[in-house]
């Protein structure tokens, strides 16, 4: 024996699964807020919903969890509110690789973009 409690182990054990569980559980519940927010809280209607709901349900997150993120992204409840964007990054002479080519590979106008953005911009929409 290690000379420590055992309730101490499982303590320190338990005290790691539920900071996992919890950010876990965090990703996932912005991502059903998002989903409903942008397509309405039906989950047969709203395909993004339905996916997060059904990666929630993966991971065990109670029932009462995703019915509020829901209610949460309709306007049903108050909270946080969470909004999606996205950036597009842009290389020497506007150069911009969104397609997901290698950095290496020549471009269509010749050039090539070295691995590193110069410029990042919210991209409109």
């Amino acid at each position: 024996m290690s000379g420590h409690s055992k309730w101490a182990t499982i303590k320190h054990k338990k005290g790691a699964l539920d900071a996992k569980r919890g950010k876990t559980f965090t990703r996932l519940i912005k991502e059903i807020t998002i989903a409903a927010k942008g397509g309405g809280g039906d989950p047969d209607g709203n395909p993004r919903l339905r996916t997060a709901v059904l990666a929630a349900k993966a991971e065990n997150m109670p029932a009462e969890n995703i019915k509020r993120a829901i209610q949460r992204g309709t306007g049903e409840l108050e909270g946080v509110n969470y909004e999606e964007i996205s950036f597009e990054g842009y290389g020497p002479g506007g150069g911009c690789n969104h397609r997901g080519r290698d950095y290496g590979q020549p471009q269509p106008h010749g050039e090539r973009n070295p691995p590193h953005v110069f410029e990042a911009r919210r991209k409109p929409g």
